[in-house]
Parts: C-alpha cells; structure tokens; sequence
C-alpha cells in the first residue's frame, strides 16, 4: 500500500530528522502459540500490523512508518544458547517496544538482567496486581485476571528497569523502562481470558506508540486495486478460482485493476461438494467475472489415487493446479502471472520461513517451485478471513457471496481420511448437502463460521432392519470464528444433531454412526486433514 497517499496524518520525527507517520506495528514471532492473536488484536484497534520471524535481518523488513514494536511468547528457554533471538538493534529504532512472555524475559537477559526456572511454574488464569502508575496499565483495575503459560521467569531486573505488576508466585509479571520505551509482560494480554488485555495492549499502541487508526478495508481495497493497475499494467493473468470467498474477492479486486486482461479459470477437480460446480459458475456470472470451467476431475482422482499422506494429497493438489493453469494460460496468450486468494492464516499455518508448519495450503506449501509463471499475484495475503468479508463487501461484491460457506482449495480431498475413492466421496458430498440443507433449515447458516462432514476409516456394528450392519462413522465439525486463526465448537441444538444423524444414516448408504466433533483450535485444526 502507497502509504504516502494518506493525508491529514500525524508526523513523527525519526532518528535522521525525517518525518513519518506512525501507521504500524512490527510482531516479531518468538514462535508463540499465540502470535497471530497479537496481530489481530492490533488490527482491530484499526492499526495496521504485521508478523515476522523474530531474525529477520532488519534490512529485510518495511520500518517505514513504524509506530512500535512487540516481541512475542515462545516455548524455549531464554537461558539456552540456541534459543531464539531478535536483533538487538531494535532497541534502537526510536519506537516503543513491548515483550510477551519470552519477549520480557528476552528484554530483561539482552540488558543484563537474570531469568530462572523456578520450582513452580504458571499456567492458566492467575490474579495480577499491577502498578497503575504505570502507562502500560492506565486505567486497569489493580488487581484482575490474566492468562500465565510459562516455566521462566525474570529472577533478577535489569539495570534501568522497574517491576509494575507481579502474581502469588512471580514477582516480576510485568517491568518497564519508561525513559527508554521499553515495557515487558510475563502473561498474554492478547488472548480473552487476560480480562483486562485488550485494554493493556491499547495502552501500548495507541497510547505509548500513538500509533494512527489508518487500517480501513475500504482504503486498503482502493489502495491495492491502484497499486496492481499501476505495476502490471499491460500483463494478462490468471486467477485460480475455488469457489471460496478468498479467491473470489482477489478476482475482483484484480479484474477492476486489469479488467478483461484477467482471465479466471474455475478447475472441477473432482474434489467439490454435491452441486457445486454448476452453482459456483452461476454466482461467478452474475459478479461479470471472465470465468471458465475447466473439469480435470480425472487427472486430479488418478494422482490421488492410493494415497493417504494429507501433506503429500494437498501438494499434489497444488502442484496440479497450477500446471493446468500453466496449460489454460498458453491458450489465451501466454499470462505471465497467476492470481490466488491466499490470506494471512494460509501463510502462518504453512510455516514460510522459521514458522513450524501446522500444515501446507495448497496455494502456499503446495506450489511447485519450478512454475511458468512471472510470479504469483496474492492482493489478500496480509488479511485475516474476516477483513477478506470486509473488503469483499467494500467492493459490491454481494453478501451471499461475501458469506459464503470457506471451502478449502483441495477441497473434499481433505475432508475424506486416508485414500480417496468415489465411494467414500460420495459419502462426504451426500452427508454434506443434507449437513448444509438442516443448518439453513434451523436458521443458523451466517451463525456458524463453518461447517462439514469428513469421512473417517472406522467402522461401526449397527443394526438396519433387524440385521447386523457394518458401515462407516461420518463426523460432523461445525465451528465459530472471526478469522480462522482460532475457533471454537458450535453449540448446535440437540434437535439439529438428531435430525442430522437420523437423515444421514437413513438416507445415505454405508455410514452407521454420526459423531460430533467438539475440538477447539489451538490445540484442532479447522480441517481434519
């Protein structure tokens, strides 16, 4: 984003005596559970920010415009040699800096001070008392509740700092150097059971770093459409459409850019649910998209067949798309760029860099190196799934559209466990259409952020017609969320799981047993696969 187009902003002075707004914050990833928590947070004060590894050499990262810095939790020691570490410049760029967890334990070690493991370590809601004295904790009760989940702790302060916040068995919780713009919290304040940690972290953006509310997605839809119209002028692309929210919302953005230069192409992979192709195109019409259906399902099942590996089923996926993309961009000309609606949570989940991979997104982890593609063109790569909406509906993308069932790139590939046949696809896409017909039917289909059924390999002793049966558990996950980084069961009414469960095992052939799953993320993924 063109970020010097923004009138009107308040201008800070930088070490070199230039001005510069003060419009993001830096995250640099300790490899925390929570780290993409922080991030949001953030963005939803209306500030922009963005995750790095925590060794990112600083030559590589944007620091224009930055309003501040925050260091995130980890699960190592900061004792150990091989421990992560950030570059220790950064105390140095002249913004305010704030540590999570192993960030204020980080903090305390680079400026002398010492870290122990204690005999008792903290996890879970623990009662904080805090000085409210301090700017970090303006108007925060003395006393609350707050989410601990570590074995270190700050056993000694470093020189030039003092302590602000302790618990029963920490004595240094929280510590700052205000003359220096350094504050450091042993708990999360980004995670909801902190009760008072969105307002803590407000006091450090907005207060301490005076950091300017300028992320609107209407801006950012301007911004990026201008941004892609000016440096690909002239090129023809193509864009991967799923069917999903994510692509179709890069699509547009794209086609208002280059207009009809962009060419999109809607792959049948034999991997969609019950009906979908024919539906997706319709929707896909009506938005005055240069749409074509391409049927592969084919090639894609005859790859598949035989295995059972999730990560080696979607990168086989990835891989094929794109070379039939290669193969449909040749027709019309030889595009030189591919499109794709990945987001923010396909790039953390897919471990680029020092990331530990949680699992490969087939437009991420999935690509083939060797592509004949220029490069890949990704508008949506900094949004969460729920700023994606927001943008889908800044630009006149309808809401049906907008609200649209997520349905991931591979599709039903990993909604079945282990091989795929037709058979055990069939299964998915028949207890998945009736799934999607009762959750409308109950009035809940914009109440639950996603819902499916996946294909288990167990099987089942029943009885059918007062005969022995023998037939597949289909599970049924149903989850809430804001932007899919984590998410919770649906509370479904027990009449809609028994009505599901009747249907299903009546109506669709081979499945014995329905299951609910009930697992959160962390520590669940969406995805059984």
């Amino acid at each position: 984003m063109k970020n010097s187009q923004r009138k009107g902003k308040k201008r800070a002075k930088t070490q070199e005596g230039k001005t510069m707004s003060k419009e993001k914050i830096l995250v640099l990833n300790f490899g925390g559970q929570y780290d993409q928590l922080i991030v949001r947070r953030v963005r939803e004060m209306g500030v922009f920010a963005e995750l790095h590894e925590c060794d990112t050499d600083l030559k590589d990262l944007d620091l224009n415009n930055l309003a501040g810095i925050i260091l995130t939790g980890g699960p190592q020691s900061v004792n150990n040699e091989e421990s992560p570490r950030a570059d220790e410049k950064i105390f140095d760029l002249g913004v305010p800096v704030l540590g999570i967890c192993y960030g204020h334990q980080f903090i305390n070690f680079v400026f002398g001070g010492e870290v122990e493991t204690p005999n008792l370590a903290e996890y879970g809601k623990t009662e904080l008392q805090v000085d409210t004295n301090s700017e970090l904790f303006k108007n925060i009760p003395e006393e609350s509740i707050i989410w601990m989940n570590h074995r270190d702790r700050v056993a000694k302060i470093a020189d030039g700092f003092k302590a602000t916040a302790k618990t029963a068995n920490t004595e240094i919780a929280a510590m700052e150097n205000d003359k220096k713009q350094i504050y450091s919290v042993q708990f999360h304040p980004e995670v909801v059971h902190s009760e008072y940690g969105r307002e803590i972290l407000e006091n450090f953006v907005l207060n301490i770093c005076q950091a300017e509310k300028t992320w609107k997605m209407a801006d950012f839809a301007t911004e990026i459409i201008e941004e892609i119209k000016n440096k690909y002028a002239g090129e023809k692309m193509i864009c991967g459409l799923s069917g999903g929210v994510d692509s179709s919302v890069a699509a547009t953005i794209v086609s208002k850019a280059i207009g009809d230069k962009l060419q999109c192409i809607f792959v049948d992979h034999g991997l969609l649910r019950k009906d979908e192709a024919k539906s997706v195109m319709e929707t896909y019409k009506n938005l005055g998209l240069n749409v074509k259906m391409v049927d592969k399902s084919k090639e894609f099942l005859d790859l598949l067949k035989g295995v059972s590996d999730p990560e080696t089923k979607r990168k086989i996926i990835g891989n094929h798309f794109v070379e039939v993309f290669e193969e449909e961009a040749k027709k019309i000309g030889g595009a030189s760029y591919l499109v794709q609606g990945t987001i923010y949570p396909d790039v953390i989940e897919s471990g680029k860099d020092k990331a530990s991979v949680i699992k490969s997104h087939h437009n991420v982890g999935g690509l083939p190196e060797d592509m004949d593609f220029k490069g890949l063109v990704e508008p949506l790569r900094m949004l969460f799934k729920d700023e994606v909406r927001a943008v889908g509906e800044a630009i006149g993308i309808p809401h049906d559209m907008v609200w649209r069932q997520p349905f991931p790139g591979p599709g039903l590939g990993i909604r079945v466990m282990g091989d795929i046949t037709e058979d055990k696809l069939r299964i998915v896409r028949e207890t998945d259409a009736i799934l999607r017909e009762e959750v409308k039917n109950f009035g809940l289909n914009e109440d639950i952020w996603q819902y499916f059924t996946v294909w288990t390999p167990i099987k089942t002793v029943g009885v059918k017609g007062d005969a022995r049966s023998y037939d597949n558990v289909v599970a049924i996950r149903a989850v809430t969320s804001t932007d899919a980084m984590t998410v919770e069961a649906a509370n479904l009414p027990y009449d809609l799981l028994q009505t599901l469960s009747n249907r299903m095992i009546n109506e669709v052939e081979g499945v014995g047993r329905i299951v609910y799953d009930i697992t959160s993320k962390p520590p669940g993924t969406i995805e059984w696969e």
